[in-house]
């Protein structure tokens, strides 16, 4: 299976570029890998250069996870990070993904700066 770059999902998503757009849609055809990383940057593009609302990064993360054409890594913890992102919209999508994350692998806590994160189950507070 082949894989994709941050700005092949953001093309999906934003669909501002018709001709970048087409060659994204014809690329992932066959199925496509979606890396974590490559997942929370696209996430990051939208929010702060195409400033997508909470609600529309959110949605957009739910149809990335539902296209059957998109293989997303640890769909389950991106899942999981998901429904954090929802219901804490102090916090931004990649936090709710490395906590996730954390998790899943067993290494929680996850030790943090961040005040916000930290109010989070599974965080300590540095």
């Amino acid at each position: 299976m082949v894989a994709v770059d941050t700005n092949v999902l953001v093309r999906l998503i934003s669909r501002d570029d018709p001709r970048q757009l087409t060659a994204a849609e014809a690329f992932i055809e066959k199925g496509v890998w979606v890396s974590a990383l490559v997942l929370a940057e696209a996430i990051w593009v939208l929010r702060t250069t195409y400033e997508f609302t909470h609600e529309t990064l959110a949605a957009s993360i739910e149809l990335l996870l539902s296209n059957d054409k998109l293989t997303v890594q640890d769909a389950d913890a991106v899942a999981a990070a998901l429904e954090l992102f929802r219901a804490k919209p102090s916090l931004g999508f990649a936090d709710c993904l490395i906590l996730q994350l954390a998790r899943k692998a067993g290494h929680l806590p996850l030790g943090t700066f961040d005040r916000r994160l930290a109010r989070v189950e599974g965080t300590q507070k540095l």
